[in-house]
């Protein structure tokens, strides 16, 4: 029966187009119903059924001596082979390392018939590159723009639909198709992927930490370092709060020390100021010789900047009480500072030239704020606020300090000085009401019932500058009227 099913005239070779010497060998057709996939080698995939023993095994012996029914062989494909180990006919295989050789040529007779040869035609090549390259191409274009989670699930489902695929290539189209070097793509492009947002990442955190770490406490930094691509140099536009401190009377102060000394006086002053600033989430913008700026609102937005500032200001000035005693016990002088706060939408960002930049604010509210702090000492008080600040405050105990019209400024403003935090102990409370009933007889030209008033404060507090002034301004309005049009608006000519 052998014979009869591999006659050499039932054979024929199946070819595509030679090339050169290169013939691309597809299958072996015998006779019209088989075909065998084969390579370019003729050899065959054998897809065997089992380890030894997956076929019947009838002895020799009994045939020949008719001991076997003849029954057991009719309508059978009989191969005659020896599974002895003295016969040298056992091979390694996939399914065992001692299987008789005459089992393999059954296992690919079987598979002639029930047509589970595998094939791998030489265009498995073309198709292997091909899904390589589309894989690649998603991969490489889609990685870098999705997030860790979504690129692990994408490269996930690439792995999942390459594996599907094989298996389907392999069940229902006895197809050989490739598998390592697709999954192999896809996990090196992953982890590349992986590796380059990590070192990108750190990176930006480290951008991140030397752009800002000068100018804002660690904290903020650390916040910031999470999510980089949130933060911008470039310039915005921003409604923020800014604060300028500056020590009164430095000029006079300089002159009488030291360099040496000077410099360990202002690292004593600048250190406490900064870090109550540090502790407010503020940012530093920078030192103007005995001058301290700092902002709220960037590079972090603070919905309550306001609040911030003010509780800070607040706090450097209890600040300066404590430093007080040990600058007198090293024989330094006693420093006063003058704070101005002023909220509003200015321009934040890198600004400079080419050579040099700074991360700085810029705009009218900032104006308004240095010259807030300059005329505090004007009123004899250690803070000032803006009005536009004070709307936005809660929790403050604030003092109406005067309406002004600063220079450089065509509008008055309404400024206030904070106390203290509600929860805290205020001063006088019936001080403070007397103050705003003088103020309101002031702005009324009611003099006589300011003057009473505003004696009987400076009685109450002769320290207090403040009540001073305005006892002189009563005094001398009394004597010259102001005009009708007169709206108790008093303007500085200097800054």
């Amino acid at each position: 029966m052998v014979r009869e099913l591999v006659g050499p005239a039932e054979i024929a070779l199946i070819t595509g187009e030679a090339k050169g010497d290169y013939a691309r060998v597809e299958h072996i057709a015998i006779g019209e119903a088989i075909r065998v996939p084969v390579d370019n080698e003729l050899n065959a995939l054998v897809p065997f059924r089992g380890g030894a023993g997956s076929f019947t095994y009838v002895s020799a012996a009994d045939v020949i001596s008719r001991a076997l029914d003849p029954q057991v062989l009719a309508d059978k494909i009989i191969l005659i082979g020896t599974t002895a180990p003295g016969l040298v006919d056992l091979r390694a295989t996939p399914v065992s390392t001692v299987l008789p050789g005459v089992e393999v040529h059954a296992n690919l007779i079987s598979g002639m018939l029930d047509e589970s040869i595998k094939s791998n035609p030489p265009y498995m090549t073309g198709i292997e590159l091909a899904l390589v390259v589309t894989a690649g191409l998603i991969l490489a274009m889609l990685l870098p723009r999705l997030s860790p989670l979504h690129a692990t699930a994408l490269s996930t489902a690439m792995i999942a639909a390459v594996v599907v695929g094989n298996w389907y290539a392999w069940l229902e189209l006895n197809l050989v198709l490739p598998i390592a070097s697709g999954v192999l793509l896809i996990v090196l492009l992953y982890g590349l992927n992986m590796s380059l947002g990590y070192v990108v990442e750190t990176q930006s955190k480290k951008l991140i930490t030397d752009l800002f770490g000068q100018y804002v406490p660690p904290d903020l930094v650390k916040e910031m370092s999470q999510g980089p691509a949130r933060f911008t140099l470039e310039g915005e536009s921003r409604e923020m709060t800014v604060l300028f401190c500056d020590v009164r009377g430095f000029t006079t102060i300089s002159e009488g020390m030291e360099p040496r000394q000077l410099t360990q006086l202002m690292n004593e002053f600048l250190t406490p100021l900064t870090l109550v600033i540090y502790k407010h989430r503020g940012t530093i913008d920078k030192y103007i010789g005995d001058c301290v700026m700092a902002f709220w609102g960037a590079p972090l937005p603070a919905p309550n900047h306001a609040t911030l500032a003010v509780q800070a200001a607040l706090k450097m000035t209890e600040a300066m009480t404590v430093l007080a005693p040990k600058f007198k016990a090293r024989g330094w002088p006693e420093l006063a500072i003058g704070i101005g706060l002023n909220t509003g939408r200015m321009s934040v960002g890198n600004m400079g030239s080419e050579v040099r930049v700074a991360y700085t604010v810029m705009g009218d509210a900032v104006n308004l704020a240095s010259r807030l702090e300059g005329i505090t000492k004007q009123y004899g008080v250690d803070i000032l606020v803006g009005e536009d600040t004070r709307k936005q405050v809660e929790g403050v105990v604030f003092r109406e300090i005067d309406r002004v019209l600063v220079k450089g400024k065509r509008e008055p403003i309404t400024i206030y000085e904070p106390l203290c935090l509600e929860t805290e102990s205020p001063r006088a409370r019936e001080e403070l009401a007397h103050w705003h009933e003088a103020l309101a007889a002031y702005r009324m030209r009611d003099w006589s019932t300011a003057t009473s008033l505003l004696d009987g404060l400076t009685q109450a507090a002769p320290a207090t500058k403040l009540y001073a002034v305005y006892r002189e301004r009563v005094a001398h309005l009394s004597q010259l009227p102001p005009q009708d049009r007169w709206d108790g608006v008093f303007a500085f000519k200097s800054k």
